[in-house]
């Protein structure tokens, strides 16, 4: 048994299958015969030709779009490409040792990976990136990359990986995916919004596990407590399948509530949003229940994107998450990457020292006007697609800190709306709102509401921004919890400036679907939450058990508290009373 972080709640029992950096498939593994040799070159250059094809085509793009310099990615991973070292090396591991051509690239990542993994140097770190960017590239034209081929794993499939990066969660297709266990991350990374997303159990930061199991071993993840136990014994699979068995009967019965309206006991009415990521995303929340999106997250069209997605591309992609969405209401946000999101081409080419206080989200936009317009225009069009069928996209910027950073993207919005006229292209201009996630925002959220339309609290980012602790890093991140007297009591200001200035308010991070912070959020007098669509069920069966005077007296109670342990004591005491069957549907 390992213990990792619970960041999706249930239990899995299934089939473990690895990804690898390079999936080597059954097939692949097997040596060549003498009379293969030949054509198996031949399929590597046919493979290395079609590399070097889209990376020049990806050049051209980018430098259209975003400028030569950050394109110029694409010509280092060319010459990559094309390098002599790297090339006889895969031609004498297939001539001489007969590996097929994907074995040989698993081979040479291997061998990059022991040279420099452990280099202290930044240079050699970000070869060893663009080694495996090349490699990954290659795989992708000689075989289905991280996807299961030859005979069906046995069993559910439960995906163990370093991480879980949005283009390996796509590659994956449509692969029945139980159970997620990664190596590195934490509640908010890529794994952790995947597998909630989709309601599926995961548990991450289990130092080592790609060590101790292989694909094919029995496996059993409880995204409840955080522990994954590889080859368990009889007894072990019994208790955790009847677990399983429970788990997938309460989201069942819950589920059942998805057509009836979300409301508080005594009838107040709520807005039980989604946060997605994917069309796919957008037709779970319909199917859950969910009342509209209320958070879009664009950046994954980036991040799974082999370049840069085109305005067209982008109007398209908005315009079908808005025909899948439910309650025609969705909340686009502009582009928010870095810290644990990057983009090579956007210039995260080197480290920075503290990548959550840099160069990332709307200050990175600001950087590049031409990418960031392109995105705005796309997402105007869209609201026109939208109104005309009855329904709205707002627009919502990411990390606003100052006054000034708004004004600037209301003037941008207007330089948009007369380009797409002087085009002659449809548009709508849509209602404005801006992220509360930085401390500064926070505190003179006053003055910002006289700009904007509506306002979203990203609580996973305001809550390491208030404790000064990188949610990512295991040494600080006990730090970031939501219900801290200081994260409480910044939220309740921010939800009590909105509602006097009848300005409508979300709180869109992971803290809306969580059943304890859901009772305080409701006692401050929130009112719309957007949470992972697998949490709309739970959370209006939690709130069909409570009415307003309750939810008030238990955050009046919990703001008496001095201490985060204290109020999760108390509120786990107060949770067993009002509804105590939804306790497996948390995490610990």
């Amino acid at each position: 048994m390992r213990k990792g972080i619970a960041v999706s709640p249930g239990v899995a029992v299934g089939t473990a299958y690895c990804i690898n950096q390079v999936y080597v498939s059954p097939t692949a593994q097997r040596k060549l015969a003498h009379t293969e040799i030949s054509a198996e070159l031949a399929r590597y250059e046919t493979a290395r030709d079609m590399t070097a094809a889209d990376l020049r085509a990806f050049e051209r793009k980018v430098a259209s779009q975003v400028g030569p310099e950050e394109a110029a990615i694409f010509a280092v991973h060319e010459s990559i490409l094309w390098d002599a070292a790297f090339t006889k090396k895969i031609r004498a591991w297939i001539v001489d040792e007969r590996l097929t051509a994907p074995a040989a690239l698993s081979r040479l990542m291997d061998e990059y990976t022991e040279r420099f993994s452990g280099a202290s140097e930044e240079f050699l770190k970000e070869r060893l990136n663009d080694v495996r960017d090349v490699v990954m590239r290659l795989s992708a034209h000689l075989s289905d990359v991280l996807k299961p081929d030859g005979e069906p794993l046995e069993g559910n499939v439960i995906v163990v990986a370093e991480e879980l990066l949005p283009s390996q969660a796509v590659a994956l297709g449509n692969v029945d995916v139980h159970g997620i266990v990664t190596q590195t991350g934490s509640q908010t990374s890529h794994a952790a919004i995947i597998a909630r997303s989709r309601g599926i159990p995961a548990v991450s930061g289990v130092a080592g596990i790609l060590k101790q199991v292989k694909t094919g071993d029995p496996i059993v993840v409880d995204g409840r407590t955080g522990h994954v136990i590889v080859e368990p014994d009889s007894e072990v699979l019994t208790a955790y399948r009847k677990l399983e068995r429970e788990f997938v009967n309460l989201k069942n019965e819950l589920a059942a509530n998805r057509y009836e309206p979300a409301h508080l006991k005594d009838g107040t009415p709520l807005q039980l949003l989604a946060n997605i990521n994917s069309v796919h995303d957008a037709q779970t929340a319909a199917a859950m229940g969910a009342s509209g999106v209320g958070l879009f997250r664009t950046e994954y069209l980036y991040l799974t994107h082999p370049d840069v997605p085109d305005e067209e591309e982008q109007y398209c992609a908005y315009c079908d998450i808005f025909d899948a969405a439910p309650g025609k209401t969705v909340t686009v946000r502009t582009l928010d990457i870095g810290g644990d999101k990057t983009i090579p081409y956007l210039g995260h080419r080197h480290q920075e020292a503290n990548p959550f206080l840099g160069w990332r989200s709307i200050r990175l936009s600001f950087e590049h006007p031409e990418f960031f317009m392109t995105q705005i225009r796309a997402i105007l069009r869209a609201q026109e697609h939208a109104v005309r069928h009855g329904g709205t996209l707002r627009l919502m910027f990411p990390m606003i800190t100052t006054l000034e950073e708004l004004l600037r993207v209301r003037k941008i919005v207007r330089r948009c709306c007369q380009k797409l006229e002087e085009a002659g292209k449809p548009y709508a201009r849509p209602p404005l709102g801006i992220m509360i996630e930085v401390p500064a925002a926070a505190v003179t959220i006053p003055t910002m509401l006289k700009y904007c339309d509506f306002v979203s609290v990203g609580s996973n980012d305001l809550v390491q921004y208030l404790m000064a602790a990188d949610r990512d890093n295991p040494k600080v991140n006990h730090l970031c919890d939501s219900l801290a007297p200081a994260v409480l009591r910044t939220l309740q200001r921010v939800i009590r400036c909105c509602n006097r200035a009848d300005k409508p308010i979300t709180v869109c991070g992971e803290m809306a679907g969580k059943l304890s912070s859901f009772v305080l959020l409701t006692g401050m007098g929130l009112r719309s939450f957007s949470m992972s669509p697998a949490f709309v069920p739970t959370i209006k069966d939690l709130a069909a058990h409570i009415t307003v005077e309750q939810a008030e007296a238990i955050f009046k109670r919990a703001c008496r508290m001095t201490t985060t342990s204290r109020v999760k004591n108390f509120l786990h005491e107060e949770l067993e009373k009002i509804a105590p069957e939804l306790g497996a549907l948390q995490t610990d």
